[in-house]
C-alpha cells in the first residue's frame, strides 16, 4: 500500500456514503477521494459541496467524482451502494435487493486492476461482505465489514452513561451477526481492568444483570428506533468507517470488532461474522478469539448459523 497518496474509492453516495465522505474530509483520513455512484451528476454535486468546504478544513485532499477506472492504484475500495432499508424490515430481509447491485459493483471494480482492500457497509453488512470476497476471489483478509464496529460504540456509549465513565474506559464488544442475533459477550466486558460483572454485585453500585440486558436489547434496537426517528442511519456508521479507514492507513493494528471471515476461530468456517480482529494496513491481520463461556458460545454459534443459512439461501455459487 502506497503511503505517500492514500487514496479511497467511495461507492455509493447516499447518506451513508457522504457521511462517511465528510468524516474523512474533518478527520484529514485521506488524500484523495473518488465518488462513483449510478446517478453520475449526484456524485459530481457531493464532491463540488465538499470541495467547498476544503478552505474551512486542516485537509489537503483531493475530492472528485469519477468511474470504476479509478479504482485502479487505490488503496481501499469502500462500498457504501444498496437499497435503503425500511421502516420495520431486518437486515437480513434486505440481501435479495441488495445482493444484483453487488454484482453491478464488483465485477467492474475488479477489471480496474483494483488490489487493494474492500470496506463493506452496505447491509446486511455480514452477508454483503462475504458477497464481496467470493465475487472479488480476494484473499478474505483483504476484505472486511464495518460488522459490529458502531454497535460496540453503542454499546460503550450506554455503558459509560450508565457508570458515568467515559466510553472510551469501558473495553465491551458486541460479536456476531449485525442484526438481531449479536449480543454481548458480558464475561468479557470490563470497566478498565475490573470485570463489570464484578462490579455489579458490589453494594454500592446500581447494577444488575438485568440493567445489562436491557442495555444489550437498547443497543440491539437502536437501528430500527433511529430509522423509525428520522428513516435512516448514516452518522454513527460513517465515523466507524472513517475510524477503521484510519486504522487501515495508519497501520495501527486496532482492535476492532469488523466483519471477518472466520477460519477455525470459534469452530467456524467460511462465515463473515462481527468480532474483534487486529486491523492494519493489510486489512485483518488476525481474528481474536474471545475466551467466552458455553452461553455465549452457543449464541455465537446460533448467530453464524443463522449466517451461514442465510448465505446458503442465496446460492451465490450456482449463479457465477
Amino acid at each position: 500500500m502506497a503511503m505517500d497518496n492514500r487514496k479511497v474509492v467511495l461507492i455509493g453516495t447516499g447518506m451513508v456514503g457522504m457521511s462517511y465522505a465528510y468524516a474523512l474530509l474533518n478527520q484529514s483520513a485521506c488524500d484523495e477521494l473518488v465518488l462513483i455512484d449510478l446517478d453520475r451528476e449526484r456524485a459530481r454535486g457531493e464532491a463540488m459541496d465538499l470541495n467547498h468546504g476544503l478552505a474551512f478544513s486542516s485537509s489537503h485532499m483531493k475530492i472528485y467524482a469519477g468511474d470504476y477506472n479509478d479504482c485502479t492504484g487505490a488503496d481501499i475500495v469502500v462500498i457504501c451502494a444498496g437499497v435503503a432499508q425500511k421502516p420495520g424490515e431486518s437486515r437480513l430481509d434486505l440481501l435479495q435487493r441488495n445482493a444484483a447491485v453487488f454484482r453491478s459493483i464488483i465485477g467492474p471494480v475488479g477489471e480496474s486492476g483494483f488490489n487493494g482492500i474492500f470496506l463493506v457497509a452496505t447491509n446486511p453488512v455480514d452477508i454483503m461482505t462475504r458477497i464481496t470476497c467470493s465475487l472479488s476471489g480476494f484473499n478474505p483478509r483483504r476484505v472486511l465489514g464495518s460488522g459490529t464496529a458502531l454497535d460496540t460504540a453503542r454499546l460503550r456509549y450506554l455503558l459509560g452513561n450508565h457508570f458515568t465513565v467515559d466510553p472510551r474506559s469501558i473495553h465491551a464488544y458486541v460479536i456476531g451477526e449485525h442484526g438481531d442475533s449479536e449480543f454481548v459477550p458480558w464475561s468479557q466486558a470490563m470497566l478498565a481492568t475490573k470485570p463489570i460483572l464484578e462490579i455489579c454485585n458490589q453494594p454500592d453500585i446500581t447494577c444488575d444483570y438485568a440493567d445489562l440486558e436491557k442495555i444489550s436489547d437498547e443497543v440491539r434496537g437502536a437501528a430500527q428506533k433511529i430509522i423509525k426517528a428520522k428513516k435512516a442511519t448514516y452518522y454513527g456508521i460513517g465515523m466507524a468507517m472513517t475510524r477503521i479507514t484510519k486504522a487501515i492507513f495508519g497501520d495501527e493494528n486496532s482492535v476492532l470488532t469488523v466483519s471477518a471471515m472466520l477460519r477455525g476461530e470459534y469452530g467456524e468456517n467460511g462465515v463473515f461474522v462481527g468480532t474483534p480482529c487486529i486491523v492494519n494496513r493489510n486489512g485483518i491481520r488476525k481474528v481474536l478469539e474471545l475466551p467466552l463461556n458455553e452461553e455465549e458460545q452457543k449464541k455465537f454459534k446460533d448467530s453464524c448459523n443463522t449466517l451461514q443459512a442465510v448465505y446458503r439461501d442465496l446460492k451465490l455459487e450456482e449463479q457465477q
